[in-house]
């Protein structure tokens, strides 16, 4: 009985932190701007690229989701550089 209260503690305490963390984020798809060239011409993503993705990635579903942005954000060269930098898309 103590073993699953202090689970429950536990998963209280990171479902908290996963919250804070979510407000924290403000989702911009004009943060990825300077991805662009790289999905656009299948360069390879800059640094600044690679750290925008990372910042949005509990974005991304609400982008997939929107019409306009769908077909950039779905694009194989857009997976390409969230993989090249590490930042592999979630499933939505």
């Amino acid at each position: 009985m103590k073993t699953s209260y202090l689970a429950l503690r536990v998963l209280l305490v990171l479902l908290q932190a996963e919250a804070q963390v979510s407000m924290a984020i403000t989702c911009k798809p004009t943060e990825l701007a300077s991805c662009a060239s790289a999905i656009m011409s299948a360069t390879p993503p800059s640094k600044l690229c690679c750290s925008k993705i990372k910042e949005q990635k509990p974005c991304l579903c609400k982008y997939l989701k929107d019409p306009n942005l769908k077909k950039f954000v779905s694009s194989p060269n857009a997976r390409k550089v969230a993989n090249t930098c590490g930042t592999p898309f979630p499933k939505c």
